[in-house]
Order: structure tokens, then C-alpha cells, then sequence
């Protein structure tokens, strides 16, 4: 009774804010919810909505989601573990000052979209960017950076990486730094001969725990981080669907359109991708009992 006494918090709020919401959720998702009137049984009318008449869904939101997550997650995870490990590689004063400033970000974003990205991609002739380009001649008239859908992905691309260096990266970061020294001096006894071969068969292995923490944070950053095209466009849906993404999609079903059970039904397709590609990751760095 004690250890479920001590269990008990956790399993409460647990249940109230993941487990219930989700079941709730999964209900709504197989019927007509337009939070007026009580949910209407359907079936399975949502999913089938969603594959066969959501010509936006398949046309723009799983393609730029499908490329968003490749970029910013794959890209990002990778570019979190460069970081680390050139960071590992620098005296304790340097590095802990290095690591604060890649770390900022993610810890600053919503203060940091509005006072910088928005001014930085303005588009009148104030805009950093547009400044700038006009100033040395490069282009004759602002370009509305946020609102053109040649461009709007990149932005978000470019800021979500940018913003992606967090708890991750630290993880990976303390993984790299806590590998014992004695394994790299023996591997080069043994014939080991640069430096990637000393990643690949030293510093990755030893540190698969940290590894599947930072994927699996990439994973979930990644599918959580739509909500940033409505920030930077200021509209959802954005400019010709450009950024829209399953999250932004969820929003303006579920928030704007009012339709709850097609909200619901989009947000679980989205759970089952981040359950998928989460075991995918467990696969690679998950612990294997020989």
C-alpha cells in the first residue's frame, strides 16, 4: 500500500490529463461534434472524410508534414548531436556558456518569434531582411516573406531548427560527456583510426539511452511545432496552405470550423504517427536483452 501510495499522484494526474483526454478524444473521433449539440454516433464516416474527400489533408497538410518532420526532425536530431559532440570536445567554461546560447532558444520562443523572426521577415520596407536585400540592390520591392507561399515553409523550417535545441540536446550533450575515456584510448589500441569510426563504434553505442530520449523529443517537438506557421503567417488557414501542417489542421477544424469529431479523428491519426515513429526510434537506441 505504501508504494502505491507513493504511485498514486502520478497515476492520477496521469490518468486526467492523458489518459481520459485521449479516450475521450478517440471517442469523438466516431461521431458529428459541433460542441453545440450532443456527439452523433457515425462510424467510421470521419476517416473515410478524411482519405477519400479532404483534398486539402492529402494535397498540402501530409506532404508538408511529412516534409517539415524530415527536415526539422531527422535534421534537427542530427544537428543536435553535432552540436553536442563538438561542444564535448572544448574546455568546461566555454562549453558552459556555448551551450546556455544553443539552449536559450528553446526556452525563449514565443518572445523570441515575435521581437525577432516577425521583424526579421516583416513584409514592408522596415523588415530586416527586406532592408537589407534593398539596400544592396538585390531585389526593387519588399516581399511579403510571411504571407508567400514560395517561402513560408522555409521560414518555418529555418526558425523551428533554430528553436530545437532543447532538453535533447542537453541529454545527448551529458551522454557524450559521461562516455568513459578508457573505451576511445583502448579502441585506438585495438586499431581504431579516426574520428568517426570513434563516434559510430564508441560514443553512440555507449549513450543509446540519451540517444532515444533526444529522438523521441525530436518526434514530439516535431508534431506539436504547427501551431508556429499560424504565429508567423498570422492566419490559419495559411497563405494557400503552404504551412499547414496535422496540427494547424486539427486547429482549424476543431477551433475555427467547430468541428470536433473531424478534429478528433485528424488528432488521432497523428497520435498513431507519433506512436510509430516512436517505436521506430526504440528499435534503433531501445536496450535489447540478449
Amino acid at each position: 500500500m505504501s508504494a502505491l501510495g507513493f504511485v498514486a499522484p502520478f497515476l492520477i494526474v496521469f490518468s486526467l490529463f492523458i489518459v481520459i483526454p485521449v479516450i475521450v478524444a478517440a471517442y469523438f473521433a466516431f461521431t458529428y461534434f459541433n460542441t453545440i449539440q450532443p456527439p452523433t454516433f457515425i462510424g467510421l464516416k470521419n476517416f473515410v472524410n478524411l482519405i477519400t474527400q479532404d483534398n486539402v489533408f492529402m494535397m498540402h497538410v501530409l506532404p508538408n508534414t511529412f516534409q517539415f518532420a524530415l527536415i526539422v526532425g531527422v535534421g534537427g536530431y542530427v544537428l543536435a548531436f553535432f552540436l553536442a559532440w563538438l561542444l564535448a570536445q572544448i574546455p568546461k567554461k566555454p562549453r558552459t556558456i556555448l551551450t546556455l546560447a544553443i539552449y536559450s532558444p528553446s526556452m525563449t520562443a514565443g518572445v523570441a518569434m515575435s521581437v525577432v523572426w516577425l521583424i526579421l521577415f516583416s513584409g514592408d520596407r522596415a523588415g530586416y531582411l527586406n532592408s537589407i536585400l534593398i539596400q544592396i540592390g538585390f531585389i526593387n520591392e519588399p516581399i511579403q516573406w510571411l504571407q508567400s507561399p514560395a517561402h513560408l515553409m522555409t521560414i518555418m523550417i529555418l526558425v523551428s531548427l533554430w528553436n530545437s535545441m532543447g532538453v535533447g540536446f542537453l541529454a545527448m550533450l551529458a551522454g557524450i560527456l559521461n562516455v568513459d575515456r578508457e573505451l576511445y584510448e583502448a579502441a585506438y589500441i585495438d586499431g581504431l583510426k579516426n574520428r568517426f569510426q570513434e563516434i559510430w563504434y564508441i560514443t553512440i553505442p555507449s549513450m543509446k539511452p540519451q540517444m532515444l530520449f533526444g529522438a523521441v523529443m525530436a518526434v514530439v517537438q516535431t508534431f506539436q511545432a504547427g501551431d508556429i506557421a499560424v504565429q508567423l503567417s498570422g492566419s490559419n488557414p495559411t497563405p494557400q496552405y503552404s504551412g499547414q501542417l496535422i496540427l494547424t489542421h486539427i486547429a482549424d477544424h476543431g477551433f475555427i470550423r467547430f468541428d470536433m469529431g473531424y478534429a478528433s479523428a485528424i488528432s488521432l491519426v497523428l497520435l498513431i504517427f507519433v506512436y510509430a515513429v516512436s517505436r521506430f526510434c526504440w528499435r534503433l537506441f531501445g536496450e535489447r536483452d540478449d
